[in-house]
């Protein structure tokens, strides 16, 4: 079963059923229009541009969309900044005189380490205890609660949007199908990337699919999606996309077999931060919060990422690194 919603209001995302329910409004929120067409690639892109700007062309948030990165910037010996990519930190610990931080990492199948007065571990809050295991056993047990849930972000490279004009709808949601959301993008043009305002024009069509297993706890839930990731084969996805488009849209003309041009599947493991849920949680108190126990610095080591937040926004996550590098500088 389908929930379509007409118009163009791309600002709202409603179910079948509540207009019926005379409910009470609530406030009129400003649409859902702003934002990059890479999402919040060109925040990072913009982030890089402003501590190493000759790896970024440009000087607008217009032109980073389509600015071409050189990535041989980002590492340069004697930089103020220097960005090492492919580098996965395995182990984090203070030295024998708490002074410095020690931060070991794989790169190229090698293990290397440096060495720096102090360290933000900006990760996925989950992994922090295996990372740095002198941490606190109250602290590890608090990071270790925050499990983060899985999705899967599926983008379909679509000849033409044209079906979804015939059917004027912008997404459609389907509670019981394989992806429950899928919509167009909204019509973001910015600096030289333009949208496809025609519908004859080619358009990338956005899926969603959270895996879960109804009736266990929402952390259960949020382990036995990833399991579900690692046992899916692309093919199964490919099926299911073809097939729920095909029943959604075919009334509209659209064919999958020559309106599909492309599929590409994210498989988001570890997405969206935990989220406290008063079906499954307690009611903390503010100190008693896993996040806030889980936060605390220690030593020269401070903790950031919107799991420290617990909320799976960009602004959150800048405001816990705020916090976090404030810590380190107050010291």
């Amino acid at each position: 079963m389908a929930c379509y919603e007409a118009g163009d209001d791309y600002g709202s995302f409603t179910y079948a059923g509540f207009q019926g329910l005379g409910l009470p409004e609530g406030g009129k929120e400003e649409p859902y229009i702003f934002h990059f067409p890479d999402g919040n690639a060109s925040i990072a892109r913009l982030l890089v541009r402003s501590l190493i700007p000759e790896a970024i062309p440009g000087s607008t948030m217009e032109d980073v969309v389509t600015a071409k990165a050189d990535y041989s910037k980002l590492d340069e010996m004697g930089g103020a900044t220097r960005i090492r990519l492919n580098s996965t930190v395995v182990h984090v610990q203070h030295t024998l005189a708490a002074k410095e931080v020690q931060v070991a990492y794989m790169r190229g199948g090698k293990r290397q380490t440096v060495t720096a007065k102090n360290c933000v571990l900006a990760c996925y809050n989950g992994m922090i205890p295996y990372l740095c295991p002198e941490l606190p056993e109250k602290q590890k047990e608090a990071l270790s609660y925050l499990v983060k849930a899985p999705l899967v972000y599926t983008h379909v490279a679509l000849r033409s949007w044209a079906s979804f004009a015939k059917l004027n709808v912008h997404h459609i949601v389907a509670s019981g199908g394989y992806h429950t959301y899928t919509a167009l993008d909204f019509p973001v043009s910015l600096g030289q990337y333009r949208f496809p305002g025609n519908p004859e024009e080619p358009a990338v069509l956005f899926m969603l699919r959270t895996p879960c297993k109804p009736g266990l706890p929402q952390r259960d839930q949020n382990r036995a999606g990833r399991t579900e990731l690692l046992q899916t084969p692309f093919s199964k996805f490919e099926r299911n996309i073809r097939d729920q488009l095909g029943r959604m849209l075919g009334g509209a003309g659209f064919d999958p077999a020559k309106d599909i041009e492309g599929i590409t599947v994210n498989r988001w493991a570890h997405s969206y931060a935990f989220t406290p849920n008063p079906l499954f949680d307690a009611d903390w108190k503010e100190e008693e919060k896993p996040w806030v126990i889980g936060r605390k610095p220690f030593g020269r080591i401070a903790i950031a990422n919107s799991n420290a937040g617990a909320s799976a926004y960009t602004d959150v996550a800048i405001d816990q690194a705020w916090r976090a590098v404030r810590e380190l500088s107050h010291r």
